[in-house]
């Protein structure tokens, strides 16, 4: 697709789309599951329309060769690093520099398990993502984990946002850059959907819709569209991510990630983020998010179920986005 025409000339897709979430809306049936309307016959953009792709791996996906990936066209990953307050990835060090050894943007993620002190975990992940000019902003993962058998915390909106907000905070203050938040269709409708963090950039996970039938106007940053995803220089699936501008746009991030300028995450065009259904706010969440252990999600067999987000909930798969009707 050439770029600097990364769908502009879908402006009207918005207008089909929004009478689409009104008329949803008046279908009765609640927030989840808007099924027939929230998709079907409409032309709005697709993860191929993005010119930019990456992926993000944990140690599910084993060892990898850096120098295939890069060579096979992926432009960034996210990898990883912590979870909890005393859990690493066991491939996090390798991947780091595997990924920089071979000239893939890269950037570090922790995994949020709701039953630590917020600041304990951040510490946790602070000793072991190092701090480099050229890496991509840290990433907070929150997710809704409710068959943790260590953590049975049911999460509320004050609650969970409050923990957050102390987390990004130090996030920012230590790695100065702003932090990326990524996010699950169930945790975003039941904590977010209020309009939470709009000054943040944000990264969804949506395997079977564009972002906007989930996630309304929300403007998102990185889209995790694939669990199940092929890539050279990895031997099991993989997720595939695809951020949300033009070349020319993605250059302009690197170049800003780098030089710690700071980018406006709410600013982005309603031709990228076709309105659609915005989903209800459920206030609470049973969010027994995973174990000190990596609640990482493993890669599951069919449905872009990926059971096991990058972002991962750890050793015992669960598919909470399956949960959502993503």
């Amino acid at each position: 697709m050439p770029d600097g025409k990364l769908l502009t000339s879908r402006a009207l897709i918005a207008v089909a789309l929004a009478l689409a979430a009104s008329l949803s809306g008046c279908g009765g049936g609640g927030g989840r599951g808007r099924g027939p309307l929230d998709v079907a016959g409409l032309n709005y953009p697709n993860a191929k329309d993005y010119p930019i792709h990456g992926i993000d791996v944990s140690k599910f996906q084993g060892d990898i060769d850096w120098n295939a990936v890069a060579n096979s066209g992926v432009k960034f990953a996210w990898i990883k690093a912590t979870e909890g307050g005393d859990r690493l990835d066991q491939h996090f060090q390798a991947n780091w520099t595997g990924a920089k050894a071979a000239g893939v943007p890269h950037g570090a993620y922790h995994f949020v398990y709701w039953c630590r002190p917020p600041l304990q975990e951040i510490s946790w992940f602070e000793q072991n993502a190092p701090v480099e000019d050229d890496a991509l902003p840290p990433v907070l993962d929150v997710e809704a984990t409710p068959t943790s058998k260590t953590c049975h915390r049911h999460l509320t909106e004050e609650g969970a946002i409050a923990d957050m907000k102390v987390m990004l905070e130090e996030m920012e203050r230590h790695y100065g850059k702003r932090p990326i938040i990524y996010t699950t269709v169930d945790f975003y409708q039941a904590i977010l959907s209020d309009g939470a963090f709009m000054d943040y950039p944000i990264w969804v996970r949506s395997t079977k819709y564009h972002p906007a039938v989930k996630y309304g106007l929300r403007p998102w940053r990185f889209w995790q569209y694939q669990s199940d995803g092929s890539v050279a220089g990895i031997a099991s699936h993989v997720d595939r991510d695809a951020f949300s501008g033009t070349n020319e746009q993605w250059d302009a991030f690197l170049r800003d990630e780098e030089s710690g300028a700071r980018r406006p995450s709410a600013p982005q065009s309603v031709a990228q983020q076709p309105a659609e259904v915005q989903p209800a706010a459920a206030q609470t969440v049973t969010a027994q998010v995973g174990a000190p252990e990596p609640f990482e999600r493993q890669p599951a067999p069919e449905q872009p179920a990926e059971q096991q987000r990058g972002a991962q909930q750890a050793d015992a798969p669960q598919p909470a986005a399956q949960q959502s009707g993503e």
